[in-house]
């Protein structure tokens, strides 16, 4: 892959990841709720799932979705109940305090955390239609599909990741000012209300 589309790519996919979307919304969530550490787990979750995303729609699942409506409103339904899903168990979620942080850092594996990560990164079909419109432009035909995606795949994942960490640090700073304020259970409706949001918006608007 030459430099000058590389850089380009690179540009691409950190606007896109500078994008508001539900990965980014579960990093800030899981940032306040379990330190930007733990969190980890949550980001290299979704990272796998945007991998998995990106490999199907070279595999043709794009394909799939634009030919059958049934196919991708099922997958649209599906990814939507998910997004609202999570939306009402943070909406629930009783008030978090600064000195809660340290015992809630293990009140949810890792493995639950990278799961939940994974599954909001596939909650969306539209992504796989995106990447099979935007990843043929930076693959060259005459190179070895698989180098390719591999480096295209990585730049993603390590941009992606990046921003999401930044996200979960900056939950620290903003769980703080939500205690001074005796403001906590606002913070979980705020988060729980933009999943439900995320959720409708995906069930209401066309491909």
């Amino acid at each position: 892959m030459a430099l000058d589309s590389w850089l380009l790519y690179l540009a691409a996919v950190t606007l896109l990841s500078l994008t508001p979307g539900p990965n980014g919304l579960l990093a800030l969530s899981h940032g306040a709720r379990y330190g930007a550490r733990q969190s980890c787990s949550t980001l290299l979750g979704g990272g796998a799932g945007f991998v998995l995303l990106m490999l199907l729609s070279l595999l043709g699942l794009g394909t799939l979705l634009l030919a059958s409506e049934t196919a991708f409103a099922i997958l649209k339904f599906m990814g939507a109940c998910y997004l609202v899903y999570l939306g009402i168990r943070q909406w629930r979620l009783a008030p978090l305090a600064l000195q809660d942080t340290a015992a809630m850092k293990h009140c949810s594996s890792h493995r639950r955390r990278a799961a939940e990560g994974f599954c909001v990164a596939l909650s969306n079909p539209k992504v796989i239609l995106f990447f099979m419109a935007f990843l043929p432009q930076f693959i060259a035909p005459q190179q070895p599909l698989l180098g390719q995606f591999v480096i295209l795949a990585s730049t993603f994942v390590v941009v992606e990741f990046a921003v999401e960490l930044v996200l979960a640090l900056s939950a620290v700073r903003i769980i703080g000012w939500f205690s001074r304020h005796s403001a906590m259970h606002w913070f979980n409706r705020t988060t729980g209300g933009l999943f439900i949001t995320a959720g409708a918006l995906l069930i209401v608007t066309p491909r």
